[in-house]
């Protein structure tokens, strides 16, 4: 059985671009950044955060970091880095949620989202968070 593939994912306060640019500067490969604008996202946030960026990832041969601005209020440290695992089936991300989030806080319940994904966020029983995406395939 192949494992999910787990994913640093950074909360930034309005300086996400900034950020990544730099990260790739250091580390290389290639960058995407997706903003607010745009997105079904938008209607959720105040015209002011549409150029922020709602989702990002530096990918290189051996790393994969994603990141996004915070749109729903200020990140403080502690709530700047979540655990993504990018799963590999629906039974998988539907047996990975309920898993990893008893005893804790289900923030984002699994739903199908307008990037073509099933995704939901908690935070788990020793206040780690975490996003679990699925992938569906393209029809």
């Amino acid at each position: 059985m192949q494992t999910p593939r787990l994913t640093p994912y950074l909360i930034f306060n309005g300086n996400c671009r900034q950020a990544m640019t730099f990260y790739q500067q250091c580390l290389g490969g290639e960058l995407m950044v997706q903003t607010y604008e745009g997105t079904p996202a938008a209607e959720q946030v105040g015209p002011e955060v549409l150029q922020n960026v709602l989702h990002s990832s530096l990918t290189t041969a051996d790393m994969v970091l994603l990141a996004s601005d915070s749109g729903l209020g200020p990140a403080a440290k502690g709530d700047m880095v979540s655990l993504s695992l990018n799963c590999q089936s629906p039974e998988e991300i539907q047996r990975l949620f309920e898993q990893l989030s008893v005893g804790g806080t289900v923030t984002m319940p699994l739903q199908d989202t307008f990037w073509g994904a099933t995704f939901g966020m908690f935070a788990d029983q020793f206040g780690i968070d975490w996003m679990l995406n699925y992938d569906k395939p393209q029809q």
